[in-house]
Order: structure tokens, then C-alpha cells, then sequence
């Protein structure tokens, strides 16, 4: 049931990135011939105003099939047709989706586990906390005369201390005390000074907090491409990179966990196909954008569509040799009991 609901998660990922391409393409007036559920052959269908709405055997994404996507067409309705604004906006909406999918994911999760306040919950014994006399309870107003409004910003000032002594200001039933606190190195090597805070089950502030993680991740992902780019990924390409068989054998970890953790992996995984496919690599939806964007500078002058078909397809192989590699990563590791189902 677990690999069930990995592929399942997957395919939903999948097919809202392709629901993105699809709706702004109707939106265009773009011709889509086919929207599918799922891919492989074809279970049934029903064609609605020019649209094949199918449903396929095999439950991993979808796809949307337009006209004049791939080659060249002169119909009212094709892709090619349109003006660059408009085509930039289909191929831009599937990772834009993505992005969106990964904040709705992350609602839920923040519901459930609440968003974290500035009020100290727990003090663990023998901490730096604990000799500063903090309490549960506390909120804390500021460090070092700057106002914390967001425990994430308590939590960064913390860890960028570089254990150096902090003068806090807190509210304790309506009082406000002056302490110092000196953050000590843990054993993963950040400071901390041993406190949790309560949080706040609020449907308002879990959408924001949705938001805000989003971002957060948003940057890790980038940070994360560009150690890529240069080499310089910590602990190595084949231990930080999962492909389809180490995604499946993640999330279906998560799935035994429950909802919550499955939900959460998911935002990650959505959010991360929506940023690698805005990569200026051919065949992503970055790369298409990218010929768009030269289309625009040589003042609307269409580059030949067999040179495009041509970059496309030599970045499509390019691709599919480099999933052939981490899927061959995923079961060497798979056989070495380093990633299980």
C-alpha cells in the first residue's frame, strides 16, 4: 500500500503540472488535443469541445498534448501561433502550479502540527537556557536590542551567535526581564541553547507559515543546483541526488508514518520539479523559455523549428541518460540495503 501511495503522490505532482500547461493553454486559445490521467494506453476517454479527456493505465502524471507544441503548424489553434507573452505564460504555469501545490500541501501540516509563537515551551535540563533561568512561558521580545517577531528569526540569531553571550529581553506574566544567554555547539555543529517553542494551531498562520516554508525551501533548492553545478554538494552528487526508485523508496517511508509526513515530503518533491523545471536546460520548461527569450531579443524572429526539435531532442537524451545513471544509483543502493521499501 505504501508504493501504492508513492505513486500516486508522484502522479498527482506530475498531473497538476501538466493541469497548469493545460488551463493556461485553454486559456490562450491554444488547441489541446488530449488531456490525460495517468500514461501508457489509453483505459477510456470522453472528448469534450475538441478535448480527448482520458484516463490511462498506468497511475504516474499526465500529460497535455497541444497544437503545434512540437512542430511546426499554421492552424487557428496553434501553440506556434501564439505571441511569445502567451506561450511563455503556458510553459511558465506547470512549474508555477507546482510551486502553488506545495504551499496547498504544506496548509494541512501546519494545521495539524500548529506554527510556531515566540513563547518558550520546554527547557531542557543542564542547558544554556536553563542557566539563564528561562522559563516556559517566556516570550521572547528581543536579542540584543532587535525585535524578534517570528521564532525562525529567534532560532537564526541563535545558530549565527558563533557562542557568543546574547542579552535577551522577555515577558513573564506581564513583566519584562533583562537575561544573558550564552548558546553552546551541538553536536551537529549549529548553536542552540535548548528550548522548544509552543505553537499556535491557526489556520491563518498556517497559511502563512505555508508561504514562508515555501520560500525557505525555494531557497535551499537553488543553493542546492547551484553546489550541483559547481561540485561542491556536501557529502557528494550520488549520496544527495534520488531518482524515480529512491523517490518511490522515500516516500513510501513517509507514507508509513502517515498523512502528515507524506503531505510534507510531497511539498518538497512538488516544489522541486517545479524549480528543476526552470532550468535553461533544453527539454525543461526553463529551456523553452529560454528559446523564447532569444526569440524576443532577435525582435520576434522565430528560430527554425527543426534546429529547436533538434536542441530539444539532444537535451531529452541528455536527460534520459542522466535518470539511467540515478536509477542505476537507486538500485546499487537499493541492493545495499542504503535506501529500503
Amino acid at each position: 500500500m505504501t508504493i501504492i501511495a508513492a505513486l500516486l503522490l508522484f502522479g498527482v505532482i506530475v498531473l497538476i503540472h501538466e493541469f497548469g500547461h493545460f488551463i493556461f493553454a485553454k486559456k490562450n486559445g491554444v488547441t489541446v488535443h488530449e488531456f490525460a490521467l495517468g500514461m501508457g494506453p489509453k483505459l477510456f476517454g470522453k472528448e469534450v469541445n475538441g478535448t480527448m479527456y482520458s484516463v490511462r493505465i498506468l497511475p504516474i502524471g499526465g500529460f497535455c498534448a497541444m497544437e503545434g507544441e512540437d512542430e511546426d503548424s499554421d492552424k487557428p489553434g496553434s501553440f506556434g501561433r501564439k505571441s511569445i507573452l502567451q506561450r511563455a505564460s503556458i510553459i511558465f504555469a506547470g512549474p508555477f502550479f507546482n510551486l502553488i501545490l506545495a504551499v496547498l500541501f504544506l496548509i494541512p501540516v501546519f494545521i495539524y502540527i500548529g506554527s510556531p509563537t515566540t513563547t518558550i515551551d520546554e527547557v531542557v535540563d543542564k542547558s544554556p537556557a536553563k542557566e539563564a533561568s528561562l522559563q516556559s512561558g517566556d516570550k521572547i521580545k528581543e536579542i540584543n536590542g532587535e525585535e524578534i517577531t517570528s521564532w525562525a528569526k529567534f532560532t537564526e540569531k541563535i545558530t549565527s551567535s558563533q557562542g557568543k553571550e546574547l542579552h535577551l529581553t522577555v515577558d513573564r506574566d506581564n513583566k519584562t526581564l533583562n537575561l544573558n544567554i550564552t548558546p553552546q555547539k551541538s553536536e551537529d555543529g549549529s548553536y542552540k541553547v535548548g528550548v522548544t517553542c509552543k505553537r499556535d494551531k491557526n489556520v491563518i498562520h498556517a497559511i502563512k507559515d505555508s508561504f514562508i516554508t515555501t520560500g525557505q525551501m525555494t531557497v535551499q533548492m537553488v543553493t542546492f543546483l547551484k553546489q550541483m553545478i559547481t561540485g561542491t554538494i556536501p557529502g557528494g552528487f550520488s549520496n544527495s541526488v534520488a531518482g524515480p526508485v529512491g523517490v518511490i523508496c522515500i516516500v513510501s517511508d513517509a507514507a508509513k508514518t502517515g498523512i502528515i509526513n507524506l503531505l510534507y515530503l510531497g511539498s518538497i518533491i512538488s516544489l522541486n520539479l517545479g524549480i528543476i523545471n526552470l532550468v535553461p536546460f533544453p527539454a525543461l520548461d526553463g529551456g523553452r523559455l529560454f528559446l523564447l527569450l532569444i526569440e524576443a531579443i532577435r525582435g520576434g524572429k522565430k528560430i527554425n523549428p527543426e534546429k529547436e526539435a533538434m536542441i530539444n531532442m539532444i537535451g531529452f537524451c541528455a536527460l534520459m541518460a542522466f535518470m539511467v545513471f540515478i536509477t542505476y544509483s537507486d538500485v546499487t543502493k537499493l541492493f545495499k540495503g542504503i535506501i529500503k521499501f
